[in-house]
């Protein structure tokens, strides 16, 4: 399935470190968009948790645009800082973990969803801290039944919007889980050269108190840092495709 030129859905979880931790995955969230933004790429928020001090449990982003995929699909896995929070006061370097992982847009001809195969609960969307910000029950919850698979959007005003939305999460999650399955019958040698598209497998680590950042699958580091985290990624991307993408 070719899925160069689609536009991708990325995820962004807090990891191992408790605030700190969600407060990286915020970092990540703007570090990704200000990207989208330089790319003249469209994005929107489709589901987002926060924290009592600003930082993100978890996002759901749509991106749309030329090359999104292509350019983002190595992305996935397991982000790492190192640094002193604003929150320590003894000034000891932390570290935490942040998940990412982007999926591409499949288009409903591509991935056939058997209606007998989805069981869908309709519920009331929240805002943040659980507030009612909708009292019609427009939220979509979607639970794929022979993967186990649970999907959700609350981010529209009516249930049609949230069913597409959320069947889209779902196609792309479907479309995920297929390819993982496939890049498990690869040779050895190509997985080592890939990676395993794995959100578990870390690939990054940002040190702060070293302003570097490196990508621990090409062995190659970076020491603008605060660069890149404002969204300049342009030469981290371009370096790991040359380096490590698989020619198509």
């Amino acid at each position: 399935m070719n899925v160069q030129s689609k536009g991708i859905i990325m995820e962004i979880r807090a990891g191992t470190g408790g605030e700190e931790a969600a407060i990286f995955a915020a970092d990540l969230f703007r570090m990704y968009t200000k990207y989208a933004q330089s790319q003249n790429w469209g994005f929107s928020i489709i589901d987002k948790s926060l924290t009592t001090l600003g930082g993100i449990k978890e996002v759901v982003i749509e991106i749309n645009g030329p090359e999104v995929y292509n350019q983002l699909q190595y992305e996935s896995g397991v982000h790492r800082v190192q640094r002193v929070p604003k929150t320590e006061k003894n000034g000891r370097i932390h570290t935490s973990t942040a998940s990412v992982a982007i999926l591409p847009k499949i288009e409903a001809t591509e991935i056939k969803i058997n209606s007998q195969d989805i069981k869908i609960d309709m519920a009331r969307s929240s805002g943040p801290g659980g507030q009612n910000v909708n009292k019609r029950s427009t939220a979509v919850r979607i639970t794929h039944l022979p993967t186990n698979i649970v999907v959700f959007s609350q981010t529209e005003r009516s249930q049609p919007q949230n069913k597409e939305i959320a069947m889209e999460i779902l196609r792309a999650k479907l479309y995920e889980r297929a390819n993982q399955q496939q890049m498990s019958q690869l040779s050895q040698e190509r997985r080592d050269q890939i990676g395993t598209a794995d959100r578990s497998e870390k690939i990054r680590t940002y040190n702060f108190p070293q302003n570097r950042l490196t990508d621990h699958r090409i062995g190659k580091s970076w020491h603008d840092l605060e660069s890149i985290i404002d969204g300049r990624l342009e030469t981290v991307i371009k370096a790991f495709r040359k380096n490590e993408a698989p020619k198509n």
